[in-house]
């Protein structure tokens, strides 16, 4: 790569990762809408495609596989990819003060085997807290890369207008409504990719992966057909990212008895 080129890119990241580190230091925690999504392949099976789309995950798929593997085979991960995957499970949570001025959380999913009930349903719980918070800013942990375009793209697919804090098509990067975890974890290495749970490991949070990890949702989802399950584990990830924020503020981690699931209550 040629050497300006690189140097425009480190001085983006740079001033990219100072801008995650302003909005830190200023934002309102209760203007903070965490959140995390579970996904899965559009089909049980590669064979179930039809036979366009079949050849469009071949191609796709090219980069996964490794010798001798055939497209089928690595069907399972078509989830990763919002052409190829669908959303079972958006979960977000918000942090709130109680009377003796204790952090709390409260966490609500949408979830379902219909895509785009889910997403209408979320769209509706996103415009309600902007409305309530005008200031509203985004949180997940690599959701700039992975949650927040998977659902807008999603939302397109099914003819779902996007919400405004997830139109950010033309925006200057101060001006887009996203906080990142993982982003912030960086430091400026555009290199790093570091998992959620082993920054919940070395900071001592509560570990989200106490019954399944990402790589069994799909089975999960589709073999055992155990959605409240999946959406356990959602919320688990939701109120990890978090706790990890109020980490890298250095603040004290919510009180298991103040996190509040109002999903299975409604």
């Amino acid at each position: 790569m040629h050497p300006k080129i690189l140097l425009i890119r480190d001085i983006l990241v740079y001033l990219q990762f100072q801008y995650c580190n302003i909005m830190l230091d200023h934002i309102k925690l209760e203007n903070i809408l965490f959140l995390d999504i579970e996904t899965v392949s559009q089909c049980l099976d590669f064979h179930q495609l039809d036979e366009t789309t079949q050849h469009l995950w071949e191609r796709k798929s090219a980069s996964l596989r490794k010798d001798g593997q055939t497209p089928d085979s690595v069907y399972e991960k078509a989830g990763i990819y919002a052409e190829f995957g669908k959303i079972i499970c958006i979960s977000a949570g918000f942090i709130y003060h109680l009377s003796d001025k204790q952090l709390a959380f409260r966490i609500k999913s949408c979830f379902g085997d219909d895509e785009s009930k889910l997403l209408i349903d979320f769209s509706e719980m996103l415009n309600r807290f902007a409305k309530q918070h005008s200031n509203m800013v985004l949180c997940a942990h690599n959701g700039k890369e992975f949650d927040f375009p998977y659902i807008a793209r999603r939302m397109l697919i099914n003819g779902i207008r996007l919400p405004a804090k997830l139109d950010v098509a033309g925006k200057k990067p101060w001006e887009v409504p996203f906080l990142d975890t993982m982003e912030l974890w960086r430091f400026g290495d555009y290199k790093n990719y570091t998992a959620l749970n082993l920054l919940t490991h070395i900071f001592e949070i509560p570990s989200p992966k106490d019954d399944i990890d990402g790589s069994q949702v799909a089975s999960v989802y589709w073999q055992e057909k155990n959605l409240p399950r999946i959406v356990r584990y959602c919320e688990k990830d939701v109120l990890s990212v978090a706790q990890l924020l109020l980490r890298y503020k250095g603040m004290k981690l919510i009180e298991s008895e103040n996190v509040n699931s109002i999903t299975f209550d409604m």
